[in-house]
């Protein structure tokens, strides 16, 4: 990274090559606004859905980095970007070295193979028509990797004994397994390709919570076999704080807090932070019964058009006359703790 990349990394409040280590992503002021069309023939933006709005943190290679906010925040836009499935507005998505965010659809094909993604949804996330082993299969097929039928199906075998799947599973169809072993499926498929970078977008929310562990220990032992790196999207916090190594979160468009996992959740500095943690149900019955918790006041604002200053500053119990007027600079208050709000 040069000095002047050093510097606009430390003033978007992410560190640096120098702080962390080698760098696998970078995503600098990532923008993503979403067009409201008006017109049959002759369309006109007449408005925009602000997404994304200045997103900027790095993933190490090896790391775990938790991607957390309510619903609508931006969590999963910023994921589909720096999968490209949609173009940012504006902004550097940096991948090993290059900025994706640039590439046409031909030089993207090799970025392709190396980023994949764990759906949501284990149910329409599988084409209900092909045999499993034709799903794990096809994205071998389609880049190419294993042109033979037979090396193809002796490596999906393999991957479905790695995701703790009976390899006679390849001619079964999707409806014929459970939410659980469809999620491994989707896993396998996302080893597929040899992945350097997976983003795990909710993998684990649709899930019953018994099989929600058995998948998260799975993504963790692939996790230390195979190098990888993740980028997990997230509402349920106990989750995270179980796989992720930092954490990052988001309110409307905007990251609010990032910090390293445990300082995140026992030293928690912004009010919308501390506000989800307490959301968080505490597994005993009697502790949970005399604890004091946090309302948080209002609904959250539209993206269409959120409120100016700090967007968090209608609902904050610590907002002042100034919070509705400037911009938060997002800086780091402990090493390694960054928070966007001048209060604290």
């Amino acid at each position: 990274m040069s000095a002047e990349s050093a510097a606009a990394a430390a003033g978007a409040g992410i560190r640096t090559d120098a702080a962390m280590g080698e760098v696998l992503v970078d995503v600098r002021n990532l923008v993503m606004h979403f067009p409201i069309n008006e017109g049959i023939v002759i369309q006109k933006a007449t408005a925009h859905v602000k997404a994304v709005d200045g997103v900027s943190f790095t993933i190490k290679k090896g790391e775990t980095l938790g991607l957390v906010g309510e619903s609508g925040c931006g969590k999963t836009t910023t994921g589909r970007c720096i999968l490209q499935l949609e173009k940012a507005t504006s902004g550097e998505i940096v991948f090993e070295g290059q900025d994706i965010n640039k590439l046409d659809q031909r030089n993207l094909i090799p970025v392709r193979q190396k980023i994949q993604i764990i759906f949501q949804d284990p149910y329409s996330s599988l084409n209900p028509r092909m045999k499993i082993g034709d799903i794990i299969g096809e994205p071998m097929r389609v880049h190419k990797i294993l042109t033979d039928a037979k090396e193809r199906q002796a490596r999906v075998s393999e991957l479905l004994s790695v995701c703790g799947l009976d390899p006679r599973f390849a001619d079964r169809y999707p409806h014929e397994m459970s939410g659980g072993q469809r999620q491994r499926v989707g896993i396998a498929r996302a080893l597929a390709m040899n992945p350097e970078f997976i983003i795990c977008d909710e993998a684990v929310s649709a899930l019953d919570v018994s099989i929600q562990a058995q998948v998260i220990n799975l993504l963790e032992d692939l996790r230390d076999e195979f190098g990888l790196t993740y980028l997990f999207i997230a509402h349920d916090l106990s989750v995270v704080r179980h796989i992720c190594h930092r954490v990052a979160v988001m309110y409307l468009g905007k990251m609010v807090e990032l910090a390293d996992c445990d300082e995140l959740y026992d030293h928690p500095i912004h009010p919308y932070t501390q506000l989800l943690l307490s959301a968080v149900p505490i597994p005993d019955p009697a502790v949970e019964a005399q604890r004091e918790h946090q309302i948080v006041k209002g609904e959250v604002p539209s993206p269409i058009n959120p409120p100016s200053g700090c967007v968090f500053h209608p609902r904050c119990p610590l907002a002042v006359d100034s919070c509705s007027k400037e911009i938060p600079e997002f800086r780091e208050i402990r090493p390694g703790h960054w928070v966007a709000c001048p209060q604290v």
